[in-house]
């Protein structure tokens, strides 16, 4: 029980189509003929779901009462059957569906539950049986019950099992409660049309053509999650507004209809998170429409002395915003759209922010639902509060994908490429350097997008061997990434990217 509550609460407050009970009955509808299915339909009425997936979870029960009876004998045998009813959920799942890892992972969730709920019940009866077997060893003449516990072991199991079942019911019934809230939001956010916001048309030229090379346009549903949010907030948005207090002249309260009836603002813009390691994935390129904040802030009227927007989300989350970074040229938005569709819900539906040339963590507030204008010395956000720094502008970096760490080609001349970044600047080169040699120009793609990424490419005739590879940018201004390598930590990682790889 406490397996397939915990696998339905992840499917359900993930949005995940259904829980994996439910994908296994639809796949035993698919396989069942045709006759079967009509008689089902003339007994059963529109009960014969909800009959099947009864039937479902009797079979399900014998299963785990089996895997119980094993576990007394071994602790590996009931494992095998947790693992074959996991993995019929995921054949259902592969076979019906076009699977995404979060699809596997209320699956995944159940399995865990299962092992270390078994555990957790069993241990006290094996402690009591091995102690058993301790004393009547100990004491031929009184053999005792080396096979049943005693009364106390019982009762604690009785007891456990008993506050394992409550606390499956309510899981099960908490995971409902906030499923059907998402799912409802997630209806909506599907149905949203969003006035002037127009799909993507990516500027000429800036695709490469090198095949490996990642994307200049990073699709929703694979651009970068990262929040602190354990449930990220479903919020619907008739329901949503915005407040802008603080050092301004006068209090701002916009709701979600208000900035629709505003003309959006659209850009390509490249996000990337401070904790990216130098060569590492946490970024991505998408096109962002929403309402400028320099044109809501504005309209507060910013009191001098402002130096910062302490913005908070909706699960309580701050982040300290440089108020010059919000008043300036740049896009800085409140997003209600990515790639041409309302914002989904884990990247900040119904409305996030969004700062052209600053780390999420100082700038990228989903859920967003509070402006106070402030001053840095006044203010305390999430992630400074933990030693990060406190403006967090993005450190201009550059990355290798053709090729990848320790790939294997023929030797001769060989296209490489990758993407650079200086948002907000802009890139004007980028260089690479074979075996520590002299570095070499390469060509870029359009860059006209500032606030965006560039791909770049060159062609290097490479030797038999083993090789490394290094890149290096230079931004808009003429300054050159630096090869001085830092950490993340406190305000964004440095140094060259480089590459091994093997010429055969």
């Amino acid at each position: 029980m406490a397996g397939l509550a915990t696998s339905y609460f992840v499917a359900m407050v993930m949005t995940i189509r259904e829980s994996p009970v439910v994908a296994v009955a639809e796949l035993v509808i698919r396989l069942t003929p045709g006759a079967l299915v009509e008689r089902a339909i003339r007994v059963l009425g529109h009960h014969d779901k909800t009959f099947l997936v009864i039937v479902l979870l009797v079979i399900l029960g014998l299963l785990f009462a089996w895997a119980g009876r094993l576990a007394r004998r071994s602790w590996w045998k009931p494992l095998t059957v947790f693992a074959a009813i996991a993995g019929l959920g995921l054949v259902a799942i592969a076979v019906q569906y076009d699977p995404q890892l979060t699809d596997v992972l209320p699956i995944l969730v159940g399995f865990v539950t299962w092992v270390v709920c078994l555990s957790v019940l069993t241990d006290a009866l094996r402690s009591e049986e091995r102690r058993a077997a301790r004393a009547a060893a100990a004491d031929p003449g009184d053999p005792g019950d080396p096979v049943e516990p005693r009364r106390p072991a019982r009762r604690g199991f009785l007891l456990g099992a008993g506050l394992m079942a409550v606390a499956s019911v309510g899981v099960a019934v908490l995971g409902r409660v906030l499923g059907q809230g998402r799912r409802h939001v997630e209806e909506t956010r599907r149905l949203l049309r969003l006035p002037g916001v127009s799909e993507p048309d990516a500027p000429s030229g800036v695709s490469v053509g090198l095949e490996g090379v990642t994307p200049w346009r990073t699709p929703n549903d694979s651009f970068y999650l990262i929040h602190t949010a354990l449930i990220p907030p479903a919020i619907e948005p008739k329901d949503w507004q915005l407040r802008i207090h603080g050092m301004v002249d006068r209090e701002v309260v916009l709701t979600y209809a208000d900035l629709m009836a505003r003309r959006p603002t659209e850009a390509w813009v490249t996000l990337n998170c401070v904790s990216n390691p130098v060569g590492g994935l946490l970024i991505g390129n998408a096109w962002w429409s929403g309402v400028r904040a320099a044109d809501l802030l504005r309209e507060a009227g910013v009191q001098d002395g402002a130096d910062a927007v302490l913005q908070t989300s909706d699960d309580g989350w701050t982040c300290g915003t440089p108020l010059a970074a919000l008043t300036d040229d740049r896009d800085a938005m409140l997003a209600i759209a990515m790639n041409g569709q309302a914002l989904p819900i884990d990247h900040g539906f119904p409305v996030r922010t969004l700062v052209p040339g600053l780390y999420g963590y100082v700038s990228a507030c989903k859920w967003v639902v509070d402006w106070e204008v402030s001053r840095f010395e006044d203010i305390s956000a999430y992630w400074t509060q933990r030693g990060w720094g406190e403006l967090g502008p993005v450190k201009m970096s550059s990355r290798i994908d053709v090729p990848r760490r320790d790939d294997e080609f023929d030797a001769g001349e060989k296209r490489i490429g990758g993407v650079a970044w200086a948002q907000h600047t802009g890139i004007s080169a980028v260089e690479v350097s074979l075996d520590g040699g002299a570095w070499q120009t390469t060509e870029l793609g359009n860059a006209e997008t500032i606030d965006s990424w560039v791909q770049w490419s060159t062609t290097l005739t490479i030797e038999k061997g083993d090789h490394l590879l290094r890149v290096r940018a230079t931004d808009s201004t003429g300054l050159v990434q630096t090869g001085a390598e830092a950490d993340v930590l406190p305000d964004g990682a440095t140094g060259w990217h480089e590459v091994h790889f093997n010429a055969v």
